[in-house]
């Protein structure tokens, strides 16, 4: 809530009835009076000095303490204003009692718990059964209770301003980082004319963006046009691989309506393309605001006002259908409430929500939380933060590493400067799964020409669908998040192209996490084209296929689906252990597993063939565990082509 709004038309309240004061000095009426058109012409220190002046004249002059709150409330110094209050309050307690509610609400959205809790208690005291103003004081209360308990069992803490390559003496907001936290977006507002101070020129917002070379950020730089405008362009985020921009624009040519719209550019070549706005899907006539992309690029999160929700604002998805965004849903009650929530980061674990809010329970305009993602989909109840992460002030903005382990976000909290870009060591209890990632390039066999691929991350256990994406066209190269604490199927498939598996346990501690690089080779469909289908499992010694098999099955099934005109050989092969006999046997038997799994899907019989080769076709050396570990595999070759 903002402090305007706690003591709405409190000067009304130091209004005469019928022509009587609280006062009988006509000394002190004839000033106030004075400073009442003064009050009303909105000439505040005419106003100050002369409400003063009464209150010289009779410092038990109620009104006067009133409008002389509204004038400190109007300044937003809500201190003050609650002081100033409480002295007219004092003079005859019982004839406001609801003022001591208000004064309590000022007293928390200022941060003075201590002094909320005394003047809930104050009001309590007069035995007020209003139902509104019980349900005012219940969400109070229970703030308050909160905040306290917070202030008393603060969360570590320690802001870091990062610089001045990334901050200046304008305002800084709306980190976005990259996966391999090496590039930095951000929203600059600054003068319109730069050849003047911006006190004496408009203000706009644009896009800036730094690269961390040697651990060190250098110098910012412009995004430019056609990205920057001369209109305003800020609260953006981007895919992990930093090919995409998402962001918020308002009033715009083609916008819809006369509010606020989401824009996407995309960087090819190096440039950044023409933005473009989201559609009418995304868009309404009402605002739309504060995009966060997954790190897949698969959903975005966002903030709006359109009809539907639950509060003011509040957090919608949508989802990527082909090269369309679906229709947006609302996040639901675990998520949203009646208040207002904004500000959505995805982290690249695709499992943890952070926003902000001032519905929950909370310290004062606008906490920040995090929500996780159950196992049956749902969103768990938002968990706040913690002081001093969150204070009395509004916190909105944050962003968390992939790792988990550091954020950024955006505060004024360093004297001489506006709004600067912070960041900071997060508290465990609040910490996403860590995330590293996987990057390289997809190419031709033939040629090493860069290919545009599909990306799969499954996880073996559940068999869902983790993420999908794509490589970048012309080149070829790709980065994909890989959460931590699973293991994952990982495929790679182009019509045209024989597809590619592999598998990864991300099992580690975040503190031994380190990025994979991994150029992957798509071979064409061609006659004695061969790949190693790497997500068949089977226990040692046995050819039953293990039931995360299933991922790579459906692969192949896939496969044959989309490419009707081809004929493969499944072959088993086996390590040198045992019996030549005995592994050919075993090889033989997981070759006609995975054949039985196919002709049950309805693939023809005349498609498939299945051999073993036991332990006479290694591929690596059997001296070494890594080296039988290469010689027990599966592989797909094609041996017909119509």
């Amino acid at each position: 809530m903002k402090v305007r709004q706690l003591l709405v038309l409190l000067f009304l309240m130091s209004m005469p009835v019928f022509g009587q004061y609280s006062t009988n000095s006509k000394k002190a009426i004839k000033i106030y009076e004075k400073a009442q058109l003064q009050f009303r012409s909105r000439n505040d220190l005419e106003a100050e000095a002369l409400v003063c002046k009464a209150l010289k004249a009779d410092d038990q002059f109620i009104e006067a303490w009133y409008m002389l709150a509204q004038i400190y409330l109007d300044k937003n110094m809500g201190s003050e204003a609650a002081s100033y209050f409480l002295k007219g309050l004092e003079v005859d307690p019982g004839a406001n009692p609801d003022g001591f509610l208000k004064v309590a609400e000022v007293e928390f959205s200022v941060g003075e718990y201590y002094k909320t809790r005394e003047h809930i208690q104050r009001w309590e005291s007069f035995g007020i059964m209003d139902k509104i103003s019980l349900a005012r004081v219940g969400v109070l209360r229970l703030n308050t209770d909160f905040a306290i308990w917070a202030v008393e069992n603060p969360v570590h803490f320690e802001p870091e301003n990062l610089g001045d390559s990334i901050n200046s003496l304008l305002s800084e907001y709306w980190p976005s980082l990259s996966i391999d936290e090496l590039t930095l977006f951000f929203t600059v507002k600054g003068p319109m004319n730069p050849a003047y101070p911006p006190e004496r020129t408009s203000l706009q917002e644009d896009f800036y963006y730094a690269k961390k070379e040697d651990g060190i950020w250098r110098k910012r730089v412009d995004l430019g046009p056609p990205v920057n405008s001369n209109k305003n362009e800020g609260a953006q985020t981007i895919t992990a691989d930093g090919k995409y921009i998402y962001f918020t624009a308002c009033n715009r040519a083609d916008g819809h309506g006369r509010m606020c719209d989401l824009y996407y550019s995309k960087i090819e070549n190096g440039k950044w393309s023409k933005p473009v706005n989201m559609g009418d899907l995304i868009n309404t006539a009402y605002s739309e605001k504060h995009p966060a992309i997954s790190a897949d690029g698969r959903r975005l999160f966002f903030t709006s006002n359109r009809p539907g929700g639950l509060g003011d604002y509040d957090i919608w998805m949508s989802e990527l259908q082909g090269d369309r965004w679906g229709a947006p849903v609302n996040m639901g009650d675990s998520i949203n409430s009646p208040g207002i929530e904004q500000s959505p980061f995805i982290h690249p674990d695709q499992q943890s929500l952070y926003f902000s809010s001032d519905g929950w329970i909370g310290m004062g305009q606008g906490d920040l939380f995090i929500s996780r993602l159950k196992s049956d989909y749902t969103w768990s109840a938002p968990e706040n933060l913690g002081y001093p992460i969150n204070t009395h002030n509004e916190e909105i903005g944050m962003i968390v590493n992939a790792m988990g382990d550091r954020a950024y976000f955006s505060s004024n909290r360093r004297e001489g400067t506006d709004i600067d870009i912070f960041t900071f060591e997060l508290p465990k209890s609040v910490r996403p799964i860590p995330v590293s990632y996987m990057t390289g390039r997809v190419y031709d066999s033939r040629n090493m020409k860069g290919i545009k691929a599909t990306f799969q991350l499954i996880d073996l256990e559940s068999g869902d669908l983790v993420m999908e994406s794509n490589s970048n066209e012309g080149e070829g190269d790709y980065l994909i998040s890989l959460p931590s604490q699973a293991s994952y199927a990982f495929n790679v498939s182009q019509p045209g192209f024989l597809f590619y598996s592999d598998h990864f346990a991300m099992e580690q501690e975040y503190s031994n996490l380190h990025p994979f690089v991994k150029n992957i080779p798509l071979e064409p469909i061609k006659k004695g084209k061969m790949i190693v289908l790497n997500n068949l499992f089977f226990d040692t010694d046995s050819y039953m296929l293990k039931n995360q098999s299933t991922i790579e099955l459906n692969k192949i099934y896939d496969f044959l689906e989309l490419n009707t005109n081809i004929r493969i050989e499944i072959s088993g092969h086996t390590d040198n252990t045992g019996s030549a006999k005995h592994n050919m046997e075993l090889s033989e038997m997981r070759a006609a597993g995975v054949v039985k799994y196919l002709l049950s899907k309805g693939i023809s019989t005349d498609r498939l063939e299945s051999r073993g080769y036991g332990d006479s076709r290694a591929i690596d050396s059997n001296e070494t565990e890594e080296g039988k570990a290469k010689n027990r595999r599966t592989e797909l070759k094609i041996i017909g082509v119509e």
